[in-house]
C-alpha cells in the first residue's frame, strides 16, 4: 500500500525551494512550513486510503463504452466526487473562480501523492487544471464566468483535443474544421487519443479543440482553439441540451486501462457548437499554456512511479526470503544482498532526485507569475521554460528504469500479474510518450531553449550550479569526498558540452536531433545530482546543529550513492554528445 513521503517530501520544500521566499509574495503570505504539512498530511490521507484502493481495480476492469456512454471502473465516481469536494480540484485556482490560490508548487507535491497511487484516476483531473490554465490565459471574461467556476469546484471536467489520426506531434497537419456561426462555430472532425474524453463521473465535459477555420493560412499559424461543451450550458448557468459531440471508440491499451482514451467526433450533424479561445489563427499559442504545464505534470507522474515503485519493491525485499548472506545464520529476506540493495538504492535515489527536479521546476513558476520584480518574473520564466522539458523527458524515462528494477525486485514473481508491480511498468511507459515524446523534449530543449537565446538561460542556471559547487568543495571530504569529486566531474562535463553545442549547432541541421536526448539526459542526470548534494549539506547542517535524526544522515548516504553510482552517466552522455553524433546519420536508408 502506498504511503506518501510527506517528510521528504517537507525537506525539499523547506532545505531547496525556500518557502520563505514564495511566503513573501501578497498572494502566498499565509504559507508556511506547518501549512505545507498539513496540506501534504491530509493529501497522504487521500492517496493512501481512497485512490490507491482504486489502482489496481482500474487496472482490472478497465472504463468502457456502453451505449454512447463511457463506463468508469467500480468507485471512481464516487472517488472523484469526494476529491472534488474536498477541494483537491482548486489548490492552486485563482480565488476569483473559486479557487484556493495556493502556490503552484503546492499543487504539484500533491499530485505526486494522486500519481503514485493511481495514475489513472489522476490523469482526468489533471487534463481539467491544464484547460483552466488555457481558458483562464486566454478565453474571453464571459467564457471564464461561464465555465470556470465549476471547473475548478470539479463539477465538469476538460481535456484537451489536439492529434488527428494523420495528425500526431505534426499540428501542422490537423485538418478539424470550425467555420463561423454569428458569434460562435462550428466545429467539424475527429480527435484521437483524448485522455478522459468522456465519463459520467461529473455532469459536463469541456473540450478545448484545435481546428482549422476556412480563410486560415497554412501550417500551426492557421490554427485557432475552441472551448466545445458535452452539453451547452445557458446563460443562468444551467445545463442544456447535448452538443454535436460523442465518443466513438476507446483504445485498448498497455496500461492506465481506467483511463478511457477516446476518438472523439466533433459535428456528425450540424456541426459541434464551439467558442473561440484567444484570437483567430492563434491557437497553437493558446493551447501551449495547457501543454507547459501538463508537460510538467507528467514529469510528476513519472516521480509518483518511481516513489510507488520503490515502496512496493522494499516492502517485498524484506518479506522474500531466499538463499544466504554474510553475517547472517539461515536464509534471509533478499533485502540483505548486496545487489538488491543497490537495486533498492538506484530506485530511491532517483525518486528522491526527480521530486527535487519536479519541485525546482514548479517553484520557479511561481516566482515567475507572483514575483512584484519584473527582472525576477523574466528570468524564473525562462528558468521555467528550460526545467520543463528536463522534468518532462528525464524523470519519465527515469521512471521506465525505476519501474522495471521493481520487476525485477520481484524476480519471475514481477512477471506475473497477480503481485500487481507489473501494473506500474504497463502504466509508465505512456509517460515519455504523451505530451510530446522524449525526442521532442530534447528537441524542445535544444532549440527553443538553448539555441533561441545563445545558451543565456543556461548559462544563468549553470551560474547557480556553479556557485553550490564552491560551497560544496569547502564541505568536510570525509563526509562529502565522493560527491565533490564527481559532481565537479559532472559539472565541467557540462560546461564543455554547453560550448561545444553552441559552436556546432548552427552548422549541422541534424545534431540537435541527433544529440538532443542524450543532452537532455545529461541535464537530468547533473541536476540530480545537484539537487541531491544541496540536499546532503543542508541535512549536513542539521547534524551539526545537533539533530540526531536518521533522515538527515540517510539523506548523506543517498547523496553519496547518486554521485557514486548515477552521476558518472553524465560524462558518458557528454562523450556521446561530443563524439557520437555522426554516426547517428551514417546509414543510407535503404541499409536498414
Amino acid at each position: 500500500m502506498y504511503t506518501a513521503p510527506i517528510k521528504d517530501m517537507q525537506f525539499v520544500i523547506n532545505e531547496l525551494i525556500d518557502i520563505d521566499a514564495l511566503s513573501s509574495y501578497p498572494n502566498f503570505e499565509d504559507m508556511s512550513p506547518d501549512l505545507v504539512e498539513a496540506i501534504l498530511s491530509e493529501a497522504g490521507k487521500v492517496a493512501s486510503d481512497v485512490l490507491a484502493p482504486l489502482n489496481k481495480i482500474g487496472d482490472q476492469q478497465g472504463s468502457h463504452l456502453k451505449d454512447g456512454k463511457v463506463v468508469v471502473p467500480e468507485g471512481f465516481t464516487e472517488a472523484f466526487k469526494l476529491f472534488s469536494e474536498s477541494g483537491w480540484m482548486s489548490v492552486d485556482q485563482t480565488p476569483e473562480f473559486g479557487g484556493q490560490g495556493l502556490p503552484h508548487l503546492m499543487q504539484t507535491s500533491v499530485s505526486e501523492m494522486w500519481h503514485a497511487s493511481n495514475m489513472a484516476f489522476t490523469l482526468c483531473p489533471l487534463l481539467t487544471n491544464g484547460a483552466v490554465e488555457a481558458i483562464h490565459a486566454h478565453a474571453s471574461e464571459a467564457l471564464q464566468k461561464k465555465y470556470l467556476p465549476n471547473m475548478i469546484a470539479g463539477k465538469w471536467t476538460g481535456t484537451m483535443n489536439l492529434t488527428e489520426p494523420q495528425a500526431g506531434s505534426d499540428l501542422a497537419a490537423v485538418r478539424t474544421k470550425a467555420t463561423r456561426d454569428g458569434d460562435q462555430y462550428r466545429i467539424k472532425g475527429q480527435k484521437i487519443y483524448i485522455t478522459w474524453g468522456d465519463h459520467e463521473m461529473t455532469e459536463n465535459v469541456i473540450h478545448l479543440v484545435l481546428a482549422r477555420l476556412p480563410d486560415a493560412p497554412e501550417g500551426v499559424k492557421g490554427i485557432s482553439l475552441f472551448l466545445v461543451p458535452k452539453y451547452l450550458v445557458n446563460d443562468d448557468g444551467s445545463i442544456g441540451e447535448r452538443n454535436d459531440v460523442k465518443p466513438v471508440s476507446l483504445e485498448h491499451k498497455m496500461g492506465i486501462h481506467a483511463s478511457p482514451t477516446c476518438v472523439m467526433s466533433f459535428g456528425d450533424n450540424d456541426g459541434a457548437i464551439g467558442y473561440l479561445v484567444g484570437e483567430e489563427h492563434n491557437g497553437l499559442m493558446c493551447m501551449f499554456t495547457m501543454m507547459n504545464l501538463a508537460r510538467l505534470a507528467v514529469g510528476m507522474e513519472g516521480v509518483g512511479i518511481c516513489e510507488a515503485t520503490y515502496q512496493i519493491a522494499v516492502a517485498y525485499a524484506k518479506e522474500r526470503k531466499q538463499g544466504f548472506a554474510p553475517g547472517h545464520e539461515g536464509r534471509v529476506a533478499i533485502i540483505e544482498h548486496a545487489d538488491v540493495r543497490r537495486i533498492l538504492m538506484q530506485m530511491r535515489a532517483f525518486s528522491e532526485a526527480t521530486r527535487a527536479i519536479g519541485y525546482t521546476a514548479a517553484a520557479a513558476h511561481d516566482h515567475a507569475h507572483n514575483s512584484p520584480d519584473e527582472a525576477v518574473r523574466k528570468q524564473q520564466q525562462t528558468r521555467v521554460d528550460l526545467l520543463i522539458p528536463i522534468v518532462k523527458g528525464w524523470c519519465t524515462e527515469i521512471a521506465q528504469e525505476v519501474s522495471s528494477l521493481a520487476v525485477q525486485v520481484h524476480g519471475g514473481m514481477g512477471f506475473v500479474e497477480e503481485t500487481g508491480i507489473a501494473q506500474y511498468m504497463r502504466d509508465a511507459r505512456i509517460l515519455p510518450i504523451y505530451e510530446g515524446t522524449t525526442g521532442i523534449q530534447a528537441l524542445d530543449l535544444m532549440g527553443r531553449k538553448l539555441m533561441r537565446d545563445s545558451g543565456a538561460g543556461m548559462m544563468d542556471l549553470l551560474e547557480e550550479v556553479k556557485a553550490f559547487n564552491t560551497e560544496l568543495q569547502n564541505q568536510d571530504d570525509a563526509v562529502f569526498g565522493s560527491i565533490k569529486t564527481q559532481f565537479g566531474s559532472s559539472l565541467n562535463a557540462v560546461n564543455e558540452t554547453m560550448s561545444w553545442l553552441l559552436k556546432n549547432a548552427k552548422s549541422d541541421p541534424n545534431l540537435a536531433s541527433a544529440v538532443g536526448v542524450n543532452v537532455l539526459m545529461m541535464m537530468g542526470t547533473t541536476m540530480g545530482g545537484y539537487l541531491l548534494a544541496k540536499g546532503a549539506v543542508a541535512a549536513q547542517k542539521h547534524l551539526d546543529d545537533g539533530a540526531n535524526d536518521e533522515f538527515y544522515s540517510n539523506k548523506i548516504a543517498v547523496a553519496n550513492f547518486y554521485a557514486e553510482q548515477i552521476l558518472p552517466r553524465s560524462t558518458a552522455y557528454a562523450t556521446s554528445v561530443q563524439t557520437g553524433h555522426a554516426a547517428v546519420m551514417s546509414l543510407a536508408t535503404d541499409s536498414f
